[in-house]
């Protein structure tokens, strides 16, 4: 495999890694304080759909992602409102919003659109374009960094760079904040923050609120920017890939980072079987190729990747004592 080539597959692994990241930092939130996500995929695919026909409709992507993050919100608030409020089975809300989410969505777009359940094609002002980086073009002839920084950190759509600034802003949120201390805290033991007169609904909903912006931020760059447009089931299980990675990283941000993009790189090599045959010698079907996130994804759940400790108090309703 030569270094152009390379180049091509670590590009396609930025674009197919960046959902991923979006909906693993949007669960790193939710988990961290207690409250189980399962219902990532059904947010994520809300906003697609939410996404693709504003932009469509009103010629102007960034209509379509606000629209993205009111559906994702949307959503949120209905998990925030089952697990919370009401102390329902967390697993059992996230899994009901995931089938709301695979049928809603056709039908809203079939009724707007009557194309089987997609969004026309978006073109123009509807879509996220690529953003050419300064010095790009002038640095391509610098050997091996100049091709890296022009044709795989340059390029991409703004949203991609969105999602590696969260990784970041995630940490110090996270570890360099109070309302992160705590948002950790009601995760490990909100009988704790109760006693110290904070809310715990309330950092739990801002949890879920951060959640669905994310999830927004995710669907959205999937209608408007890695593809033209919304298509039924177009997510494809990444929310549940995202959650494996975040089990994969065991609750990190940065960790996070590098299980996305280990998931985005099986990803794009599954639309290079030609790079894969070069390279091992011998011709894999592409089917298995396919299959390989979601192979690597029931490997993360059966705990070959080392032993994950999610928060003590995560999936837990939490009840005040009086």
């Amino acid at each position: 495999m030569d270094y152009a080539t390379l180049l091509q597959i670590l590009d396609s692994t930025l674009r197919l890694g960046t959902p991923l990241l979006f909906a693993c930092l949007a669960g790193l939130f939710s988990e961290r304080a207690g409250i189980f996500d399962i219902g990532l995929e059904g947010k994520m695919l809300m906003a697609a759909m939410s996404s693709g026909a504003v932009a469509f409709l009103t010629g102007s992507v960034w209509l379509g992602l606000l629209a993205g993050i009111m559906g994702s919100m949307l959503f949120a608030g209905l998990h925030g409102v089952a697990s919370i409020t009401f102390r329902g089975n967390q697993l059992i809300s996230g899994v009901a919003l995931n089938f709301l989410a695979s049928g809603i969505t056709v039908l809203i777009a079939q009724r707007l659109f009557g194309q089987g359940g997609r969004t026309p094609p978006l073109a123009g002002d509807a879509r996220f374009n690529e953003i050419t980086l300064p010095f790009a073009e002038s640095l391509r002839g610098v050997p091996i960094l100049g091709p890296l920084y022009a044709d795989v950190i340059s390029g991409h759509a703004l949203l991609v760079y969105v999602a590696l600034l969260c990784v970041p802003l995630s940490w110090w949120v996270l570890y360099r904040t109070r309302f992160g201390l705590r948002l950790r805290a009601v995760g490990e033991n909100p009988a704790a923050v109760d006693t110290a007169g904070v809310s715990v609904k309330g950092l739990r909903f801002a949890a879920v609120g951060i959640t669905g912006l994310l999830c927004g931020l995710a669907g959205a760059y999937m209608a408007t920017a890695l593809q033209a447009g919304f298509g039924r089931e177009m997510t494809a299980g990444r929310g549940y890939i995202a959650l494996a990675a975040l089990i994969f990283a065991k609750w990190r941000p940065w960790h996070a980072l590098g299980a996305c993009m280990l998931f985005g790189f099986f990803q794009a090599l599954a639309l290079r079987p030609d790079v894969v045959t070069a390279v091992m010698q011998v011709k894999i079907p592409v089917p298995f190729l396919d299959a390989l996130p979601y192979i690597l994804t029931v490997l993360v759940l059966a705990g070959f990747v080392g032993k994950a400790i999610p928060p003590r108090a995560g999936g837990e309703p939490y009840v005040k004592e009086r």
